[in-house]
């Protein structure tokens, strides 16, 4: 299944873009098996989160809009964050991906979800730490944090894409704030 995914990927995405999905793969892998999760859903899940990346915002819409009876007004107005449930319903369709922890996984790689399982924090934190993303001291310290608590790793995934987006001049989807105080609630519990 994996070459019939990337062989897809190679139609699908750029050059790239598939180096940085490899990535996300490989540190889904390790950070599964650090932190005793399944490896092998976590390594599917990173392979296949960023299946619709590179549709385009009308195709997105109309899946996504097939798919959920409503879309936020966030999604409407910035339809590149519909890739990741996007990507999650061409796993689905596509690849006969069933295992709701996979679909979920790839559903929650972009903006987080409150009460998201540790596969999908995996996941989450993959997409924005791999190696592929630079190695600056920050994101080092990220990498490093990534393997000893997850929640708190999801926690400054948030924050550093909050602190991005804000110096950006970019939307922030009200799903990603939820998901930082989510897991800063849960760092601050455990």
């Amino acid at each position: 299944m994996r070459e019939k995914i990337i062989n897809w990927l190679k139609d699908n995405v750029s050059e790239h873009r598939l180096q940085h999905i490899l990535g996300v793969e490989k540190m889904c892998e390790d950070l599964a098996i650090h932190h005793k999760i399944d490896q092998k859903k976590a390594a599917q899940a990173g392979l296949m989160h960023d299946l619709a990346k590179f549709f385009p915002p009308p195709k997105l819409l109309k899946m996504a809009k097939k798919e959920y009876n409503e879309i936020d007004p966030v999604c409407l107005s910035n339809p590149h964050l519909l890739h990741a449930d996007v990507s999650a319903m061409v796993a689905r369709d596509t690849f006969n991906v069933t295992d709701d922890d996979i679909l979920n996984a790839i559903r929650n790689h972009t903006l987080g979800n409150p009460e998201m399982s540790d596969l999908s924090c995996i996941v989450f934190i993959a997409d924005a730490l791999e190696p592929n993303r630079g190695n600056t001291s920050e994101l080092e310290k990220m990498r490093e944090i990534s393997f000893k608590n997850l929640y708190k790793s999801v926690q400054k995934t948030c924050e550093y894409s909050l602190q991005y987006l804000i110096k950006n001049n970019k939307t922030i989807h009200p799903r990603a704030i939820l998901t930082r105080n989510w897991a800063l609630h849960k760092v601050r519990n455990t």
